[in-house]
């Protein structure tokens, strides 16, 4: 059959069409190609590089990291005449006991070799050195009298003898070996020095006590549950009465949770009030990550909520969404990252460049007064951002949806109400970094004690922890603060708790961290 112009015309526009379909697959291989390999560059800089966008000049190499002592020791500074550096906390030894150990000369040298007299102590050399004492375990034995009276015990009316018991305080563990002492430092070694329970069996082996480690468990849910979930629970209360919260979630794997598979992923949310707020940390144990769970949490609170921006966060009723410009940065400086240098894409480095002026602003701003700081952000941080808004929407006119810079700036545009709340109010923060330090110690923790096995312990985990980081943003030492507690809730009024919060001023001295010289 012979072909006609027109039949000829129709397979040259289907080679045609096919032709441009091939080309747009292959160049949309090529972008996924080019942001694979934009990843792999973005993983080995976070795993071997800086972690930090912030440029940090004392950064330890690669190889320092593995040589942390040699690194970071000098041989020939003496520590106590040691220049301060920036950043950098000397020895101190200011506040701690001494013990005095003096050297005299033997009895038979104390006449001089010259004339025969006696000698005398014309100067002294003194020099200090830290000694260590390894922890010392005894057994208290409580020996409660009970008493009579020897004339009602002759008496022979049959009546019954008055017997009276010494007063003895109310025990936090009643019918355990368990004391506030050993239940502290459980915790403390646990959930602040990242020792799980095993290890801590295996230590109190080698001291010579057999305690297991179900028996430690036990010991710190028991805590968790009649004694710090009163206080956790009043912390609630007044974190809620706040009108700034930051909020952060972080994943954690539980064992036996109704309903799921071990390997699957629980989450550990994060609640804790602003730079102007009582220092209330609180960490809730929950199974999803569903916005139903910021929303129960937070019923009642009307205020201010910073955020990394997750969705779930912006369903909550009744709150003004803060974004955080940290997470804007990061995202230019992965991009960076994942091309391989600032040179190679300029473009996220002007990116990066706006963010790092607001941060430049903001510290300036750090010892200022709410009302002064939120003047002074509208005469210079609102030029910056006014700036940058237009820089986005012309830059993503060019830039790859799908490329690293292109989801910076997506990010940046989608969040940008949340990322200007900062201007309504003084006292807001521009990040939600205050937040993020806060799950940190949550997060190392996790990689010692990799998983919970019980809801149970996930959420005896989330009251202890709430206790630890509060103490710790109170000036507190958490092991003293947890034992004060477990010595003084048995035999304490319940009704007033507010004398026990971290931040009370009835908390005693010895519970506050000594103050650095």
């Amino acid at each position: 059959m012979k072909k006609t112009p027109e039949t000829q015309t129709t397979t040259e526009n289907s080679w045609q069409k096919r032709a441009e379909k091939a080309e747009a697959q292959v160049e949309i291989l090529m972008q996924e190609l080019e942001y694979m390999k934009a990843q792999i560059r973005l993983m080995s800089a976070k795993r071997y590089g800086a972690s930090s966008e912030k440029t940090n000049e004392n950064q330890l190499s690669l190889f320092d990291g593995f040589n942390e002592v040699e690194a970071t020791a000098e041989p020939l500074v003496p520590e106590h005449k040691r220049a301060k550096k920036k950043g950098k906390r000397n020895t101190s030894l200011d506040g701690l006991p001494e013990n005095i150990i003096e050297y005299h000369l033997p009895e038979e040298e104390m006449a001089c070799s010259c004339c025969g007299h006696d000698r005398h102590i014309i100067n002294q050399e003194i020099t200090r050195e830290l000694h260590y004492v390894p922890a010392e375990i005894s057994v208290n034995v409580h020996v409660q009298n009970i008493y009579g009276c020897r004339n009602c015990e002759s008496n022979t009316d049959g009546s019954q003898p008055v017997v009276v018991a010494a007063p003895k305080p109310e025990r936090a563990f009643v019918g355990s070996i368990a004391s506030p002492s050993v239940v502290a430092h459980i915790i403390d070694e646990k959930y602040v020095m990242g020792a799980p329970l095993y290890r801590q069996e295996q230590q109190w082996a080698r001291r010579g006590v057999n305690v297991s480690r179900q028996n430690m468990a036990n010991w710190v849910i028991h805590a968790a549950k009649y004694w710090f979930e009163p206080i956790y629970d009043r912390m609630k209360e007044i974190l809620l009465a706040q009108d700034i919260i930051h909020a952060d979630e972080t994943g954690l794997q539980v064992l036996n949770e109704p309903g799921k598979k071990a390997e699957s992923k629980s989450y550990m949310w994060l609640y804790r009030s602003g730079r102007y707020g009582p220092g209330a940390t609180l960490y809730e144990y929950q199974p999803s990550r569903a916005a139903e769970n910021p929303i129960e949490f937070l019923s009642g609170f009307k205020g201010y909520l910073i955020t990394d921006g997750y969705a779930a966060y912006g369903r909550v009723p009744d709150v003004t969404n803060s974004g955080c410009w940290a997470h804007a940065r990061r995202k230019f400086d992965e991009a960076i990252k994942a091309a391989g240098g600032k040179g190679k894409n300029p473009k996220a480095g002007e990116g990066l460049e706006f963010c790092n002026q607001l941060f430049k602003i903001e510290e300036t701003l750090r010892d200022s007064t709410p009302q002064k700081r939120y003047e002074e952000r509208l005469l210079h941080s609102k030029p910056v951002l006014e700036a940058f808004l237009v820089w986005l929407q012309e830059t993503q006119k060019v830039s790859l949806p799908q490329s690293h810079l292109g989801k910076a700036i997506d990010y940046c545009l989608k969040q940008w109400k949340p990322l200007n709340t900062f201007f309504l109010d003084g006292r807001l923060e521009i990040d939600n970094n205050r937040a993020e330090r806060t799950i940190r110690p949550f997060v190392t923790a996790r990689k010692n004690f990799l998983f919970c096995n019980t809801t149970k312990g996930a959420k005896s985990s989330a009251v202890t922890f709430s206790l630890i980081e509060s103490a710790k943003e109170n000036e507190l030492n958490p092991y003293e603060y947890l034992k004060y507690l477990l010595e003084e809730l048995p035999n304490a009024n319940m009704k007033d708790l507010d004398k026990f919060l971290p931040w009370s001023e009835d908390i005693p001295e010895h519970v506050k961290t000594p103050k650095r010289k």
